[in-house]
């Protein structure tokens, strides 16, 4: 089969486009033929060598979405999607014609999503789903989420179907316009001092959670937290370190809850599928649009679109 590989890390020259043999089910597994892969940010580091455990050589690739082709009888010929920590670090990921994994880390694709589309929401979704989870939002949670991108409007639809009151905050005046006109209410961030009385200005007392998707706003939120707040933080500087007003978040008895999709093997990703997927099918979340649809061949010059800062939403097709 045709997959990008590679077997060293440190710069994308080691990414190739090469034939490699086609993987084989064994028991309890399924073999899927990959209908369409996305592209993350973190599968253009994974080939950068910013995670030191990816064992090499290796096939990249988290999401996908395609027809399983060989397994346990029931399963065969369905439609199905899945993404996880496993795939394109500890065993061969999504970015070729098929992908091996256990059976029960897939999950019944939603009717309503094209294979392209189903492929693109693997990462930012169960991301989105276990922030929501682990920082208890419920109906009527006061939620802000900090950031324009596909994690935090994914957290927004999915914190609206479960009936909390959601505020967006974004930076670039086009993510502002682009969040209220998917119909949220939205911030225009400026000065991190003053997110505290902007956040106020809304939510009386401050949100109960604030989910900040960009890693740069962690010290700014705890003024703009009620009592016994929440936040959830995906991202962190490029250091890995901030200046926590502890004293302040200590007399609001806050919490902050990190958030990391890498936690979570293709079986409970598969499981947050399951939860969530029904929602499309429902018409209770957006249909993903602006997929940039690209031939698995030239998957390498797309990853070194992304790394170069395309916010593009790639999806690769074998």
């Amino acid at each position: 089969m045709k997959a990008l590989q590679f077997d060293k890390t440190g710069d994308l020259s080691s990414l190739r486009y090469v034939e490699v043999p086609t993987p084989v089910a064994g028991a309890n597994e399924v073999l899927v033929q990959i209908k369409a892969a996305g592209l993350n940010p973190s599968d253009v580091k994974n080939v950068l060598g910013r995670f030191p455990y990816t064992t090499l050589p290796r096939i990249p690739g988290r999401d996908f979405a395609g027809v399983v082709v060989g397994g346990p009888q029931a399963l065969i010929g369905q439609e199905v999607w899945g993404t996880g920590r496993d795939l394109g670090f500890f065993a061969d990921g999504s970015h070729a014609q098929f992908v091996k994994l256990p059976a029960n880390g897939v999950a019944l694709k939603p009717t309503h999503l094209s294979f392209a589309q189903a492929a693109s929401l693997g990462v930012p979704y169960t991301t989105a789903w276990d922030a929501l989870e682990r920082s208890l939002v419920t109906s009527g949670t006061r939620l802000l989420v900090i950031g324009g991108g596909a994690v935090g409007s994914a957290a927004l639809a999915l914190a609206k179907i479960r009936g909390a009151q959601v505020l967006a905050a974004a930076r670039r005046v086009e993510q502002v316009k682009e969040l209220q006109a998917q119909g949220f209410e939205t911030l225009q961030l400026d000065k991190p001092e003053d997110l505290g009385a902007q956040v106020n200005a809304v939510y009386a007392g401050g949100a109960d959670v604030i989910f900040d998707t960009t890693g740069f706003w962690l010290p700014a939120s705890v003024p703009a937290l009620a009592p016994f707040g929440r936040i959830a933080i995906i991202a962190a500087p490029v250091d890995g370190l901030v200046q926590l007003p502890a004293l302040a978040l200590y007399r609001k008895g806050g919490s902050v809850v990190g958030i990391n999709s890498l936690l979570y093997g293709v079986q409970a990703c598969a499981a947050m599928l399951d939860q969530f997927g029904q929602f499309f099918d429902q018409d209770l979340l957006p249909l993903p649009e602006g997929l940039v649809e690209s031939p698995l061949a030239e998957g390498v010059e797309r990853y070194a679109e992304v790394n170069q800062g395309s916010g593009d939403k790639v999806i690769l097709l074998p």
